[in-house]
């Protein structure tokens, strides 16, 4: 299968091409940059029409962005774990910035209200020296802030969205795991070590979001014994509750918390949680798999994998209760338009005919088979007036097409995943 998308592409859940997370552009509802684990879908035209940006073009290798920052200037940027990737074109160029050429880029933070300042933390290998960064020009520079240990593993940092001088890291060596807070953007750090002594043998502690009306909220996450524990601290992470009873026995994607921090919500490869008013959390009954929860305003954005139900990504504007489909795989329309030159234009065309193939997609929608646009110097761009002919989404029979490069040790999945209603035998 990673001949199908170009080396070193990373394929979740068994094999399967499916969503992971989603990001709008800061101040351009209409722009949306959906990660894969084919390489990313982007649509600049309200989700009317979406085009495949090969995971070659991007550059990351074998490392894949868990999220994704869409700057208003239409700067994207993405920490992949191995580097600091950025496109300053509308997602046709990519590049790694080289002040982290020695290091692995772990996590990345930006300011909620000024989209200038980010924050990332590294963690390349408890041989080295590892720290917090901070830029003040939307990721051109970066300036070491004093949180910078030898042999301690940076794994994650948040911006309090209630004060964002408010700081945590969440970090790792070979005997202890930390949070750092700072309350003053990163010029001083409170150490804050982590021990649960209620878990057997915890591990991989990191921190996931900042309550969006008390700076001293911050909530995160830790694995033991094969199930992730959802923790909150309402004392700036001297001290942690959990919110997940027992835990959750699945693989933690990422969560997110409403305007008021009354509702929480958690995605894992396979399900998606709510928690109500400090309640506990319960599963929802959609997405059924492959979920990723992002909000923006009084909206929720999700993943759902397209072999389970008839979306790859959503809308609830009811706390996840009910979910409005924004678009399924088959409905990419070829590889991005960009100008000639370009990575994603050089790369791209040749290899979406075997991606189409496999999510069922047409091939050449638009007629254009290099997916080009014709002025090298133009910015790419969708046309926002003109929506694409909807195309008919395929049945269950029709969601792997005859002559797919699926594995066939797959199918037995895609069976079993299926809805009842399903005609297929």
């Amino acid at each position: 299968m990673a001949g199908l998308l170009g080396s070193g592409a990373a394929w979740a859940h068994a094999g399967l091409p499916e969503t992971s997370n989603v990001t709008l552009r800061k101040g351009h509802p209409e722009d949306y940059f959906v990660g894969a684990t084919f390489g990313a879908v982007i649509s600049r035209d309200s989700g009317r029409t979406w085009r495949w940006v090969c995971p070659d073009a991007m550059g990351y290798g074998g490392w894949r962005p868990e999220s994704f920052v869409w700057r208003e200037s239409g700067t994207l940027l993405a920490a992949t774990g191995n580097a600091l990737l950025s496109s300053k074109d509308g997602a046709c160029s990519w590049s790694s910035h080289p002040a982290f050429k020695d290091t692995w880029v772990t996590g990345l933070a930006v300011h909620p209200t000024d989209d200038a300042v980010l924050y990332v933390a590294t963690g390349r290998s408890t041989s080295a020296t590892n720290g917090v960064f901070r830029s003040e020009d939307g990721g051109e520079t970066w300036r070491p802030l004093p949180l910078q240990r030898a042999g301690v593993l940076f794994s994650s940092v948040r911006v309090s969205t209630a004060d964002p001088r408010t700081l945590y890291v969440s970090a790792s060596d070979t005997a202890h795991m930390y949070l750092f807070r700072s309350d003053d953007a990163g010029e001083t750090w409170e150490e804050l070590p982590q021990t649960f002594p209620d878990l057997v043998r915890p591990f991989d502690f990191v921190v996931t979001a900042t309550d969006p009306t008390e700076a001293h909220g911050v909530w995160a996450r830790v694995s033991a014994q094969g199930s992730t524990h959802i923790l909150h601290s309402t004392d700036g992470g001297r001290t942690f509750i959990a919110r997940s009873g027992a835990g959750i026995d699945d693989v933690f994607v990422n969560m997110d918390l409403s305007a008021d921090g009354g509702t929480a919500w958690v995605s894992t490869y396979n399900s998606f949680f709510r928690s109500q008013q400090g309640g506990a959390f319960s599963k929802l009954e959609l997405p059924t798999g492959n979920a990723c929860v992002t909000r923006v305003g009084d909206v929720l954005y999700g993943c759902g994998s397209p072999w389970l139900h008839d979306w790859s990504l959503a809308r609830s504007s009811d706390e996840g209760t009910t979910w409005e489909p924004l678009f399924s795989l088959e409905q990419i329309q070829g590889s991005h338009q960009c100008p000639a030159g370009t990575p994603v234009r050089e790369l791209c065309p040749s290899r979406w005919p075997q991606v189409a193939e496999t999510i069922g997609a047409p091939l050449y929608p638009d007629g254009v088979p290099d997916a080009g646009v014709p002025d090298a110097g133009t910015q790419p761009t969708e046309d926002a007036g003109t929506p694409a002919d909807p195309k008919p989404k395929p049945s269950g029979c029709a969601a792997a097409p005859a002559g797919t490069l699926l594995p066939l040790f797959l199918l037995p999945l895609l069976r079993r995943g299926r809805r009842r209603e399903d005609p297929c035998p």
